[in-house]
């Protein structure tokens, strides 16, 4: 019976990381079928590839020469928030881990009570107005801006229970050799949460990477769009072309898997410590 017990265990561990995996994968597949089809052979066999002979390239051309333009917009947008966000993050968490000063803890509850405030959609016309009275409509660095708000929250909220952590004798150790606060992140509180970090950074990317309300409230200049908002280019006016649609959309998800499958290893053993930890 225990072996049977065991046995079935597994099968229904494997079925259900399947099932996972089948509702992650199967949309990524059609989406890459599809983007091979004019909208007649999309409609006609949506699910499986036609026979490659007939297969539209013209519609990764026509995808490319939209979106090519506003990848290097996204790129500076989301690196550049991510980084921001990452600096205040290691800040604020270093400050509310490792030192006890009055408020500490109203301070990091308050930081919390942040999360329940109304999002970005609730606050445009105010958030608008402000950008506006600061000149920075129609700037990429509005978009900047604007990115370590919806990110630092969750990171000091993860990586403060990390550094607290971290023994303190170490901190110690680096102040009697005559280390600094920023030699003491850069040494100690790095090298040991780069799991952690990895995780926070992923996160703060894709948010700032798949933006669109933003971008497409604050930008005017066609010079200045990111993917998520250029890909409207392509959807068209009385008829979408679902076949360049999804060519742009593939185009815009490739940066993102790449950057994860270089951060896969640091993304999972991140996630597995925060498990442990919890």
């Amino acid at each position: 019976m225990p072996k049977k017990a065991s046995k079935l265990g597994e099968v229904v561990k494997v079925g259900y990381v399947a099932f996972v995996l089948f509702f992650a994968f199967v949309p990524l597949f059609i989406m890459l079928v599809v983007s091979f089809k004019s909208n007649e052979q999309y409609m006609a066999n949506p699910w499986f590839f036609d026979n490659p002979a007939t297969w539209k390239w013209e519609n990764w051309s026509i995808a490319w020469d939209t979106v090519s333009g506003y990848i290097s917009n996204s790129i500076f947008v989301s690196v550049t928030g991510t980084c921001i966000t990452l600096c205040i993050v290691l800040m604020s968490s270093y400050a509310i881990a490792r030192y006890n000063f009055p408020g500490k803890n109203l301070i990091f509850y308050m930081v919390m009570a942040t999360m329940f405030l109304p999002g970005t959609v609730a606050a445009l016309v105010t958030l608008f107005d402000l950008l506006m009275r600061l000149n920075l409509v129609n700037s990429l660095w509005a978009l900047v801006v604007m990115a370590p708000v919806a990110g630092q929250v969750a990171g000091v909220f993860i990586l403060r229970n990390f550094i607290e952590d971290i023994p303190k004798e170490l901190f110690e150790s680096a102040q009697i050799d005559g280390a600094g606060h920023f030699q003491q992140i850069r040494h100690i509180i790095l090298p040991l949460s780069a799991s952690i970090i990895s995780v926070v950074c992923i996160m703060d990317f894709l948010h700032s990477w798949n933006n669109v309300i933003l971008p497409l409230l604050l930008l005017r200049d066609n010079d200045l769009l990111t993917i998520p908002v250029g890909l409207f280019r392509l959807d068209g006016e009385y008829v979408k072309q679902y076949g360049q649609l999804m060519a742009g959309y593939t185009i815009a998800s490739v940066p993102l898997l790449v950057i994860f499958l270089f951060s896969m290893r640091f993304f999972v053993k991140g996630l597995s410590a925060g498990a442990v930890k919890g």
